[in-house]
């Protein structure tokens, strides 16, 4: 049996999380969450806790069954403290500012590259070149922080691009180390 899937789910005070055949419906004070769950797996609801298990021994429930309490507990703790991603723009004239719940960044591109927050996801430019994305749902949060960081991906002759936040970039030497 999974060891993270046999672990229980600690509710905390003002989450509330309700099963409904096969969703989960997690909400609290930051936002609601949805789950649909796989055919083999089992959730309970007992004494503040939450309890994942499955139906059958067969290989793919098996590896849904940790996978799945794992996105439960991220939803709970999602909705009383949100996730946060935080990204580094660097380079000369890159930026990024903000419009509404439009994320203008401009990285060395001709044009500015515009991104619409999806529902439940915030972001913030304390900087020019600091920009933070936050929501109660961890994949969503973890999804537009890599898309944002596709718009130009760290370069590894002089660390330009978007990075995240402590990220390391190993920079190559180049052209003068050769000579």
């Amino acid at each position: 049996m999974s060891r993270i899937g046999r672990q229980l789910i600690n509710i905390p005070v003002g989450v509330t999380v309700a099963v409904d055949s096969n969703i989960v419906n997690v909400s609290g004070p930051k936002g609601n969450l949805k789950l649909k769950l796989p055919v083999k797996i089992n959730v309970e609801v007992k004494d503040g806790q939450v309890i994942v298990s499955r139906v059958s021994e067969d290989k793919k429930t098996r590896a849904n069954h940790g996978t799945i309490r794992a996105h439960i507990n991220n939803m709970v703790q999602g909705v009383v403290t949100h996730w946060k991603k935080e990204l580094e723009i660097r380079g000369t004239g890159y930026k990024a500012s903000l419009s509404g719940n439009k994320l203008i960044v401009n990285a060395g591109y001709i044009h500015t590259v515009d991104i619409i927050a999806p529902e439940g996801i915030l972001f913030q430019v304390t900087e020019d070149t600091k920009v933070s994305v936050t929501g109660a749902d961890k994949t969503i949060v973890g999804q537009v922080a890599s898309n944002i960081r596709k718009i130009r991906k760290p370069e590894p002759y002089k660390g330009k691009g978007i990075r995240y936040a402590g990220e390391f970039i190993k920079l190559k030497a180049g052209k003068k180390a050769k000579a």
